[in-house]
């Protein structure tokens, strides 16, 4: 299961060869891959963060602002890689970004069926 959450970093790695054979900018590559480096990482501890709480608003906060914050993050970077670096580089960038999105969207959605049961315990109503 952990070969198939990691998908998107497989994808990482396969699209260094579309972009050296393509002839597409490194810079654009090279800003994508860090914008996901980022990414995973601030994600991952938000998720940590929210396991560790009892607190449903608590953990709905952090994830949300994690995802918001990061989705923040990555469209100003890759507009000033674009303004600085060029429309193709910021371009390239933006295109591999929405790829690695969208694969870690469905393979997380895909992971986490609904009516499945929440990380941590919740106290249950008495009767």
């Amino acid at each position: 299961m952990s070969a198939v959450r990691n998908l998107d970093l497989v994808a990482l790695a396969l699209a260094l060869a579309v972009f050296l054979a393509t002839g597409l900018p490194i810079l654009g590559y090279v800003t994508a891959a860090g914008i996901w480096a980022m990414w995973r990482l601030v994600g991952h501890g938000a998720e940590r963060l929210a396991q560790k709480t009892d607190d449903p608003r608590r953990t709905v906060g952090l994830l949300a602002g994690s995802m918001i914050g990061r989705g923040w993050a990555m469209a100003v970077i890759l507009v000033a890689v674009g303004l600085a670096a060029g429309d193709d580089v910021g371009l390239s960038a933006a295109v591999l970004c929405v790829v690695l999105f969208t694969l870690r969207f469905t393979i997380n959605s895909l992971s986490r069926p609904l009516g499945s049961r929440p990380a941590h315990p919740t106290k249950s109503p008495t009767t």
